[in-house]
Order: structure tokens, then sequence, then C-alpha cells
């Protein structure tokens, strides 16, 4: 960044501003967030996400209207996928794919 450059402040960075009350209550995890979880640890542990900047980006990348509507396990899950799809473990069209599957699966039923 270069003098007289403003900052990027993503829609994570609520620093000062009043966010409001932070819910601090302890829920148990449903299964898929714990995959998630699983996940995330795999893809450091197998060296595909190379440390936890990556990941982080991957959220900040999201933009405010997506990173809003996002719950925490669902940001996870899409900083997972941005990283697979940058390091070449699969394309972003084999996971759209396998999304619209597992919806038309989801519908189903």
């Amino acid at each position: 960044m270069t003098s007289g450059e403003t900052p990027r402040i993503g829609p994570h960075d609520f620093a000062g501003l009043d966010a409001g009350p932070v819910d601090t209550s302890q829920h148990d995890l449903a299964q898929w967030e714990r995959v998630v979880d699983a996940i995330i640890y795999l893809l450091g542990k197998k060296g595909v996400m190379k440390d936890v900047a990556e990941f982080r980006r991957h959220i900040e990348d999201l933009g405010p209207d997506v990173y809003e509507r996002l719950s925490y396990y669902e940001r996870w899950a899409a900083s997972a996928a941005a990283t697979c799809v940058e390091a070449g473990v699969v394309t972003r069209e084999e996971l759209d794919a396998r999304a619209a599957e597992i919806a038309k699966r989801s519908e189903a039923s």
C-alpha cells in the first residue's frame, strides 16, 4: 500500500463499529459443521491449504453480501471450496455440478 492509499476494509472488519452484542452461547455442532471442520483440518494436513492466511483470504474475498448471508461454517465451506479450486484439486464446474446434484436430491426428498 502506498502513502495516501485507503486500506481495504472487508465485510469482516468491524473495528470501531458498533456491531451489537456478541452471542457467546454455545450450540452443538451439526454433522455438516463437523465435516467442514474436518475438511479444513485435512486440507492443511495434506498441504492443499498452505496456511491460515490463505483460509482467511478466501473468507474475506466473499464480499459483503455473501459474507453477511452465510453462517460461520458456511464461510468455512466456501473457503475450502475456493482453496480446492485454486489448488487445482477440483474445478468450479465440477463443484457447481455436484452442488446442483445434491440440491436436486434434496428437493426430491
